[in-house]
């Protein structure tokens, strides 16, 4: 049996929640994607799904057999495209992002993408929410995150690290702190989207757990951005957002000996199925530009 349409199948249904529903997609009947799943199951040698009437969730040999299927796909695809990438991509792509990804990495870019590819269009959506990739119709949706959940399709750009800094106005009058601890009666403004206000340092093998609290909180990390240059607040930032205030002194690195969190940033995308060349192009090039920026380590 087809080992390619076999890990097509296995990937829908994990996607779509159903083999019905991935039969369907693929124009296939339910039994021959019953069949697929069990040739999956044949070749791993190990259930790869737990099915009950309400449920489905991957074993622990579904999750590393997803991964290799997704890989395998992409391959297949990579080759069968070839010639229509040699095409010159054109059309609209609508590509959402946060505001603060945008500003600081993504808008310097575009002139470069733009030159390489005058045929495409990008509608930039700027927004910090969860981007529901088919209902908002969005090719592309930028992600910063600590997790990703196994089903979503998506490229990893590179890590994202952060710093904690503050406006160094604001560190004259409230003092700068010298341990975790003291975050804690000092005013903090926080990201409603990463942990709220419990910020996690590391330093060497010492993890901390700081809960904070202060004058202000929003779910817009640009908005975090302005208000720690404005002296509201200690904020954890971005490390591609607050170095270019570092390097000027509008900001201070508080804590240098501790080291937030690392994130990563994420190319997410509904289908790697005929992914128009329009999407892959730009895909493909914030591979190579973010992938190539050291600050993305």
């Amino acid at each position: 049996m087809d080992r390619i349409t076999a890990a097509r199948v296995f990937i829908e249904t994990v996607e779509r929640g159903s083999a019905t529903a991935a039969a369907e997609a693929l124009g296939m009947s339910r039994a021959m994607a019953s069949r697929y799943l069990t040739a999956m199951e044949d070749w791993v040698g190990a259930r790869l799904l737990h099915r009950s009437t309400r449920h489905m969730s991957l074993s622990p040999a579904g999750e590393g057999a997803l991964a290799c299927s997704r890989e395998l796909v992409e391959i297949a695809e990579g080759i069968s495209g070839r010639n229509a990438d040699t095409a010159m991509p054109q059309g609209e792509i609508r590509v959402a992002m946060p505001g603060v990804l945008a500003d600081a990495v993504v808008l310097p870019m575009l002139a470069d993408f733009a030159a390489r590819y005058p045929k495409v269009s990008i509608d930039l959506q700027v927004t910090d929410r969860l981007v529901d990739l088919v209902q908002d119709r969005v090719d592309v949706s930028l992600r910063i995150t600590g997790s990703l959940d196994r089903a979503v399709i998506a490229r990893r750009l590179g890590g994202v690290g952060s710093v904690l800094c503050a406006a160094p106005a604001l560190l004259s009058r409230i003092g700068t702190p010298e341990t975790p601890d003291a975050l804690a009666d000092r005013p903090c403004i926080t990201y409603a989207q990463f942990g709220a206000r419990t910020w996690t340092l590391i330093a060497h093998d010492r993890t901390e757990k700081i809960h904070v609290t202060g004058p202000l909180q929003t779910n817009e990390a640009y908005l975090l951005l302005r208000a720690a240059l404005e002296g509201i607040g200690i904020a954890m930032l971005p490390t591609f957002a607050a170095a270019p205030h570092l390097a000027r002194g509008q900001l201070v690195q508080v804590l240098p000996g501790w080291t937030p969190a690392e994130l990563s940033l994420y190319a997410l995308y509904a289908s790697r199925r005929n992914l128009p060349a329009a999407t892959r192009s730009f895909i493909d090039f914030s591979v190579e530009k973010i992938g190539g920026n050291p600050v993305f380590r």
